[in-house]
């Protein structure tokens, strides 16, 4: 039994070429041995015979090697799927548990938190109150980066074809990472100039952009001053994400180091450029992406 999707190979060369020899034969048969159809027929039928066969080998040939390409690229295709739904597991088994576990202890925390501050004397109000709004803030910021992850799980795990690549991220998701990277204590600066109609696939490669970026400047850069720019500039979307350095005396807290890499690879599938570079004290990363969509 086949399994869903797999290609099936199914020729009718072999149908085709025994109905033309049956019919060469009953032409054959039907000459006879005598007259002068006698002579010139046969020679005739041989050749025909001769030339379906040949047609036949060639056509069953170029069919069998379609047909292993197709399987080659099913296989291929099945090779990947399993290999995200590998990926959904580990993330929903591993990562999933983990924010779940922060977020409860976080919300258990800043409860116990606000059932003592009666008992707590003025000199400690403030330091309970920058407690609370820490635990807060790390509560919010699991239970978005949960529901992130529920939405990345869903993607990975579908299983309908091309679509499983759709993007789940818009420009209207822009302020919602703004404001997760203020909750990681980030000053974040947004410029949302007018861009138009925006192809899905620009959406999510410039949501990408943003995303990293502001990550960076909270590992490397730690509380500093970011200001992002989204514009557009004839047929291409431009973002830019400027961090002002350092603040204070920050340890940076280097990443795996493929993330800009990554980046790249995107924005150059889409035909735009990447710029990730020092500006000043701080970083800088640009991207200009062609919009074929452009109205």
């Amino acid at each position: 039994m086949n399994t869903p999707g797999r290609p099936v190979w199914r020729s009718r060369v072999r149908y085709l070429a025994g109905t033309a020899f049956a019919v060469l034969a009953a032409i054959l048969l039907g000459v006879g041995a005598s007259g002068p159809l006698a002579v010139v027929v046969p020679p005739v039928i041989t050749a025909a015979a001769f030339g379906v066969a040949v047609w036949a080998v060639r056509r069953g040939r170029a069919e069998r090697a379609a047909h292993e390409a197709r399987l080659t690229e099913w296989a291929a295709s099945e090779a990947v799927l399993v290999e995200r739904l590998r990926v959904a597991r580990d993330l929903h088994d591993i990562v999933s548990h983990g924010l779940g576990l922060v977020t409860v202890r976080a919300a258990a925390a800043r409860h116990v938190i606000d059932a003592g501050d009666t008992a707590c004397d003025p000199a400690c109000g403030a330091a309970v109150r920058e407690a609370r709004e820490a635990l807060a803030d790390i509560e919010e910021a699991s239970r978005h980066a949960t529901t992130e992850l529920r939405r990345m799980l869903t993607v990975l795990r579908r299983t309908d074809g091309p679509e499983t690549l759709d993007p789940v991220e818009d420009l209207g998701r822009v302020p919602g990472i703004v404001r997760a990277a203020r909750l990681a204590g980030l000053r974040v600066r947004l410029d949302l100039g007018p861009v138009g109609e925006v192809s899905p696939g620009v959406q999510v490669a410039v949501c990408k952009v943003i995303r990293e970026a502001l990550d960076n400047a909270a590992r490397h850069a730690g509380p500093t001053g970011v200001r992002v720019r989204l514009r557009r500039d004839a047929d291409a979307v431009v973002v830019t994400v400027d961090d002002d350095g350092p603040a204070g005396h920050w340890t940076a807290r280097p990443g795996a180091g493929h993330g800009l890499l990554g980046l790249n690879e995107r924005v150059t599938a889409l035909g735009g450029v990447l710029g990730a570079e020092r500006a000043g004290r701080g970083f800088r990363v640009t991207a200009r992406i062609p919009d074929g969509e452009a109205a």
